[in-house]
């Protein structure tokens, strides 16, 4: 019988050797795995930028956007962090993405790399659990003019200088006056990002299917400044009052720099990334394996 996704495009995680190249453990798992996905009857193509890094030959190679058009699947393999850079340029094209964990952690990459040869054949064969989890988009206001924007599946924060001093803050919600921080930073975490940097700012998870943000303030001056959980119908603005060398990240990746009366509007995007997970897979189970939650128990 042959597989439900027939073209499916694989996305590695490479590191850059000191000698220019790419580490050879990470060339030969994502080479095994383009090999058992053909013996599964599937075409294999490479996405670009995994293509280059590290010279694996003989696969057709496409773009995110060629990829989102021609393929059927989008095979990640490497930590959360691989998972996150691809699924927010995916997301548009509503191409359903599998994570095969080489990382440490792995929230939403969820496949042992020691066990893919058995979890994978029924997946691709349409036995498979899905959810679709929203991104978030932002984008920074400056003298009424958007001089930046980016989309973020786990968070935006906007955090203080290295050096500096606290940064303040004033926080809308759906238009309203929220607060007035100062703090080290402020974090507004997806419930995908609340089990990262927010987790650890002090913040609450979120299940998933819970259509909300978490906003939590990082290290605040006023200790009665603590996180709380927004419908994420509603706008979050974020206005620089004071501080200086203020920045914005998005999931950690994008990165802009912030003038004092910039502001950072937050609001819910229109794409949403399509997760596949093996059969009978469950968000507790993840957070009991992951979190080390009831160890020793029965």
């Amino acid at each position: 019988m042959p597989p439900l996704f027939r073209r499916v495009a694989l996305i590695g995680k490479y590191q850059p050797v000191a000698a220019g190249g790419t580490a050879r453990s990470a060339v030969d798992t994502l080479d095994h795995i383009a090999h058992f996905l053909m013996d599964q009857g599937c075409e294999v193509v490479l996405e670009a930028e995994t293509a280059a890094n590290t010279g694996l030959p003989h696969y057709p190679v496409a773009d995110v956007d060629g990829i989102g058009r021609e393929c059927d699947l989008g095979l990640v393999v490497g930590g959360d962090g691989t998972m996150l850079g691809i699924a927010r340029r995916l997301a548009r094209h509503g191409t359903p993405l599998i994570g095969i964990n080489q990382g440490r952690l792995g929230f939403i990459t969820d496949i042992p790399l020691d066990g893919f040869a058995a979890i994978l054949p029924p997946m691709l064969h349409g036995e498979y659990e899905e959810e679709s989890r929203p991104l978030m988009r932002a984008h920074v206001v400056r003298d009424g003019e958007v001089v930046f924007e980016a989309l973020a599946m786990n968070d935006v924060v906007v955090n203080r200088g290295a050096t500096s001093g606290m940064v303040e803050l004033r926080v809308e919600v759906g238009g309203q006056l929220l607060a007035n921080q100062r703090a080290d930073g402020l974090i507004v975490a997806s419930p995908t990002g609340s089990t990262a940097y927010a987790l650890s700012a002090g913040g609450p998870m979120l299940h998933p299917s819970i259509p909300g943000w978490v906003l939590v303030p990082i290290a605040p001056h006023t200790l009665s400044n603590r996180p709380i959980v927004l419908s994420d119908a509603m706008e979050v603005a974020i206005e620089i009052v004071s501080g200086r060398d203020v920045s914005a990240n998005f999931d950690m990746q994008s990165l802009a720099s912030l003038l004092h009366g910039d502001r950072i509007h937050v609001t819910r995007s229109d794409y949403c990334v399509r997760f596949l997970h093996p059969r009978g897979w469950n968000y507790f189970a993840t957070l009991r394996k992951k979190l080390r939650w009831n160890e020793g128990g029965s």
